[in-house]
């Protein structure tokens, strides 16, 4: 099997959603981000969140679980300051790294199976990026190892967007159910609508 490291961002500090932590927020009795990283922990032994620092709730969220936790103390800059910290933790070993927004409680394990196959059946040569059933773009993405060590350059708070546009003639899309791979909570008003459709969640 193709070893692949999950990156879970989780270090951002949720303004939108006023005095509430988005990635504490219930899902199916847990918290959001315990559930992220249990559904990546499923296909993966390999699984990394990073955190604004180790003694925050959502380290408490995490507990029990075998992830590598990462203190990103300069998350203030944007979710780059998450994966350049990421990075840096990734094995030698990984054959690629995928990006799993830590607010997307849709995405389900047979969807990160489905892009991790994607990912194998392309021999690990091509970035792999989930979509709406609609064709439109979102997450996870998978990159290759040899784009790995450019993760240390980014800035800003667009991601590795610039990573996947460079590389757009290697990238391979993967449609998902639904707006699974769209749907991302980070305002009350998204949770309230989020719930109101899924009433036994």
């Amino acid at each position: 099997m193709t070893q692949i490291t999950h990156v879970i961002p989780a270090a951002g500090a949720s303004r939108r959603m006023g005095d509430r932590d988005k990635l504490l927020e219930p899902v199916d009795g847990l918290p959001l981000l315990r559930v992220v990283a249990e559904r990546a922990l499923a296909v993966s032994e390999d699984v990394i969140v990073t955190l604004p620092d180790l003694t925050h709730p959502r380290a408490d969220a995490l507990h029990g679980l075998g992830v590598t936790q990462i203190a990103v103390p300069d998350a203030r800059n944007g979710m780059s300051a998450s994966l350049r910290r990421a990075a840096s933790a990734v094995s030698q070993e990984a054959e690629g790294v995928m990006i799993l927004p830590a607010d997307m409680p849709d995405i389900t394990e047979d969807d990160l199976r489905q892009v991790l196959q994607a990912f194998e059946d392309a021999s690990g040569e091509f970035l792999v990026q989930a979509t709406g059933a609609d064709g439109t773009p979102g997450h996870p993405v998978i990159f290759p190892a040899d784009l790995i060590a450019e993760f240390k350059s980014l800035s800003g708070d667009e991601g590795a967007r610039a990573i996947v546009h460079a590389n757009r003639t290697r990238l391979i899309r993967v449609a998902l159910p639904s707006d699974h791979a769209l749907t991302d909570l980070d305002s009350p008003d998204a949770w309230t609508l989020w719930r109101a459709n899924n009433p036994d969640r």
